[in-house]
């Protein structure tokens, strides 16, 4: 599922949505403000956001209510801590393996 996450994170501007999303929920009206987007393209960001699980929806009258969901955050902070350790292990074998020779 993570990489669901990613390919969802990589458009700059659903970074952007999940950034503003970080300070508190807000509506699809809210998040098209900083964009050029007319509300159908914003919303569209959001259902890859929501197909992702990164973030989850609830419409209220004609307003359509966007909140992060903190454990998907947590799901790509601890496969990216896991990577980092991975790498820094290998990184690390590397520059002893060239040290010695």
């Amino acid at each position: 599922m993570v990489h669901h996450q990613f390919a969802a994170l990589g458009d700059p501007t659903r970074l952007a949505m999940v950034e503003r999303l970080a300070r508190g929920p807000a509506s699809v009206g809210v998040l098209a403000v900083p964009t050029a987007l007319s509300l159908p393209a914003v919303l569209k960001h959001v259902r890859v956001l929501e197909e992702a699980g990164l973030v989850t929806t609830v419409k209220r009258g004609r307003v359509r209510e966007c909140r992060l969901r903190e454990d998907a955050l947590v799901a790509v902070a601890t496969w990216t801590a896991q990577q980092q350790a991975l790498w820094s292990t290998r990184l690390d074998a590397l520059g002893t393996v060239l040290e010695e020779s």
